[in-house]
């Protein structure tokens, strides 16, 4: 398949990321028109020729959710009527992956639902970054190709100073695989942090396995939502001993008061991917103590070799093995 034969568009939700990854690849983008009707109905007209292109189209789902799914599955329709070759939905940040199974009676399982539409829209495979669950990937009926932060968080981490100083905690028992993956590439112990969810976007911390008292603490996570559980943690740390406090997470949802607790917060610093757009005003409620580290590069990779028919995998080392 010839380089020439890629090409890439992008929707609203993040064309920034979207160009940056062109700019990796070294490909100009699809010329696309998308704009709101009247009554918010969203329209697409693809302007250039895509017949037998192997097309891929850059949309986190991210807020409003809602919105950019619906704009990425109209998007896919339009590349499928005008014949495209092949179609990769390249979704960095995949909204809805925490309503991943039924928790309480009739609830729906929507993160399988949204597979369902992105499928039979007529996307022929998935590239994405950080699941919040890992098993949404068996979801899907397609290809998916699962890329992690991790490799982009590495170098930053280890500029912070000497790891013997430094300890990994995980924020939650289900971040364990992730935290423990990180802690051995950093050569560091690992923490584990007991929490219990009351009620949605609210968590009360519980406990702390293991030792930070006198070490500098690394925390990393999928995503930061309202940020109440971080910052929680963060106090509970200190109070443990701990000396400095650095946040790596993938995805900077920053839901309602997260800027501001952020900002206010026991952390030293956070730092975010670019696979979501942060508002400016978020970014200087935040402050100094915040950094985004681009994964256009890691996604410009990936989309490289998955044109080329090559092997990923180098990309999304699997957690488990480390």
């Amino acid at each position: 398949m010839p380089v020439s034969n890629l090409k890439m568009l992008t929707g609203r939700a993040n064309p920034v990321f979207a160009q940056r990854i062109a700019d990796y690849i070294g490909v100009p983008m699809v010329d696309t028109f998308i704009t709101d009707f009247a009554d918010n109905e969203i329209f697409v007209k693809i302007r250039e020729n895509v017949r037998g292109k192997d097309v891929f189209i850059v949309q986190p789902t991210c807020n409003p959710g809602y919105k950019n799914l619906m704009e990425l599955l109209i998007i896919i329709d339009a590349l499928r009527r005008a014949s495209a070759e092949r179609i990769t939905a390249v979704i960095p940040y995949f909204g809805y992956a925490r309503q991943d199974r039924k928790a309480e009676p009739r609830v729906p399982i929507t993160s399988k639902l949204v597979a369902n539409l992105v499928t039979v829209a007529g996307a022929d495979r998935l590239l994405t970054m950080d699941l919040h669950a890992a098993q949404i990937q068996g979801f899907f009926d397609i290809p998916v190709d699962h890329l992690y932060a991790t490799p982009a968080f590495l170098k930053k981490a280890l500029s912070l100073g000497d790891m013997k100083d430094f300890v990994v905690v995980s924020p939650d028992i289900g971040g364990v695989e992730r935290s423990r993956f990180f802690s051995k590439l950093l050569g560091t112990n690992l923490a584990i942090l007991d929490k219990r969810r009351e009620r949605k976007n609210e968590a009360e911390v519980l406990n702390l396995i293991g030792e930070v008292d006198g070490l500098n603490v690394i925390m990393i996570d999928d995503m930061v939502d309202t940020a109440g559980t971080i910052c929680q943690s963060a106090e509970l740390l200190k109070k443990k001993g701990a000396k400095t406090i650095h946040v790596f997470s993938a995805h900077a949802v920053l839901s309602g008061p997260a800027a501001q607790r952020l900002g206010e917060s026991l952390i030293d610093g956070i730092y975010f991917t670019d696979t979501i757009p942060v508002e400016e005003s978020k970014l200087k409620t935040i402050g100094s103590k915040m950094e985004t580290i681009s994964v256009a590069g890691l996604f410009g990779e990936a989309i490289e070799r998955i044109h080329l028919n090559e092997s990923v995998n180098s990309l999304f080392v699997n957690e488990t093995k480390v």
